[in-house]
């Protein structure tokens, strides 16, 4: 039997074995000591599991709540931004101060860089070839 490598597994075969040695104590009344650190052992591990357990159903819970209020959170900053620039005007170095781009206008090109479409190629139309006659040989 494979060993178990979870948590839970490992746990499981603990409880098992000091249910085993509950039922056996009469017989093995030299490791008592032992069996009793165990046992405790075991029922603090079941209470942490448990705790744990909790907190990762509150954990989940958090984090859906967080997601959510982030979420409200952007769109209300999206409409905020949207008013400062309305506000300010969309060309105002003011919206620098609120982490916005001001427009600035369209970085123009020199007329040298202006790139000019392309001419289409007319294709030239092939030239047919002429076959040569043979030439007459003298008989």
């Amino acid at each position: 039997m494979p060993r178990e490598t979870t948590y839970a597994g490992i746990l499981g075969e603990l409880v098992r074995l000091n249910a085993s040695l509950a039922a056996n104590a009469s017989d093995l009344t030299h490791i008592e000591g032992a069996r009793a650190r165990l046992d405790k052992l075991v029922t603090d591990a079941q209470e942490v599991a448990k705790r744990q357990a909790a907190l990762t159903a509150s954990k989940q819970e958090a984090s859906k709540q967080l997601s959510g209020l982030l979420n409200a959170a952007a769109r209300v900053a999206t409409a905020i931004q949207k008013l400062l620039a309305e506000h300010y005007g969309p060309r105002s170095e003011k919206l620098a101060e609120f982490n916005l781009q001001p427009f600035r206008g369209r970085r123009r090109l020199p007329k040298a860089e202006k790139p000019t479409a392309p001419k289409p190629e007319t294709p030239t139309p092939p030239v047919p070839e002429t076959p040569t006659p043979p030439t007459p040989t003298g008989s």
